[in-house]
C-alpha cells in the first residue's frame, strides 16, 4: 500500500518541479541512491522497472524507505502493463511512470488512488489520458516529440494540462529554463541526473550536487 496519497504526490511533483529516475541492480547501492536523493532535496523517486529482478530490489527498496522513515516518494516508471503496475502497487509503489497510455493501468491505478503519469508524444493521447484520469501527463521522448516548443503548442489551446517532459532534459540551466518557460510542471531526468558514472564511483555527493542545482534552477526559471 502507498504510504503517501496521490494529492500528496501531485503536490511533491509540482512544487519541487523534478521527478529524478534510476535503475540498479544492487540494493545497497539503491538505498545510496535515494539517501543521496534526499540529501539533494528531491521529494520524489522513481525508480525504474528494467530488468527481470527490479521488482525484488524495488521491494527491498521500498521496506527501507518505511523503515527508516524516509521522506521520498517512491515510485516506479517503465511500467507498461495493468498486471505489473499491480505488482509494484502490492510492493508499495506512490506512483506509476509509464512510456505509454494504457487504460487497464489508468483504471488499476485510479482504482487504488494511486497516481499515474501515461507517456504521450500527440494531443490525442493527452486528452485521451486525461479523460481516463491522468493528472500529470509524461512527455515522451521530449526532445523527439518537439521540445519545449512542443509544452508551449500544446498548452496553448489546452491551459489546463499539465506536462512533464522526459527524455532529453538536460542538466544545465538554458535547457532546464527553456522547458520550465515553455510551461511544463515537472522535468522527468534520468541518466543525465543520476549518472552511470556517478554511480559506478560512488560519488553520491555528486548526485546530491547535481540534484541540487537542478532544483535550483528550475526554481529560478520560475520566477
Amino acid at each position: 500500500m502507498a504510504r503517501f496519497t496521490r494529492l500528496e504526490v501531485y503536490q511533491a511533483m509540482i512544487e519541487s518541479g523534478l521527478v529524478p529516475l534510476f535503475y540498479h541492480p544492487d540494493v545497497e547501492v539503491g538505498k545510496q541512491v535515494m539517501e543521496a536523493g534526499a540529501a539533494g532535496g528531491t521529494q520524489v523517486l522513481e525508480f525504474t522497472n528494467r530488468a527481470d529482478m527490479a521488482y525484488d530490489v524495488f521491494k527491498q527498496l521500498s521496506l527501507y524507505a518505511i523503515e527508516t522513515r524516509s521522506p521520498l516518494i517512491l515510485g516506479v516508471g517503465s511500467v507498461v502493463d495493468a498486471p505489473t503496475a499491480a505488482m509494484y502497487i502490492g510492493a508499495g509503489a506512490n506512483f506509476i511512470v509509464s512510456p505509454l497510455l494504457n487504460p487497464e493501468v489508468a483504471r488499476l491505478c485510479n482504482r487504488h488512488k494511486v497516481p499515474y503519469l501515461p507517456g504521450c508524444a500527440t494531443p490525442s493521447e493527452i486528452s485521451q489520458a486525461e479523460e481516463l484520469g491522468a493528472e500529470i501527463i509524461k512527455i515522451f521522448p521530449g526532445n523527439t516529440v518537439g521540445g519545449p516548443d512542443f509544452v508551449k503548442a500544446i498548452l496553448g489551446p489546452c491551459p489546463w494540462t499539465s506536462l512533464m517532459p522526459s527524455g532529453g532534459v538536460d542538466v544545465n540551466e538554458e535547457n532546464i529554463r527553456g522547458w520550465i518557460e515553455a510551461g511544463a510542471c515537472c522535468l522527468g531526468m534520468g541518466s543525465k541526473l543520476i549518472s552511470k558514472s556517478l554511480v559506478a564511483s560512488g560519488d553520491y555527493q555528486g548526485i546530491a550536487n547535481n540534484i541540487t542545482q537542478v532544483l535550483a534552477w528550475i526554481a529560478a526559471a520560475r520566477k
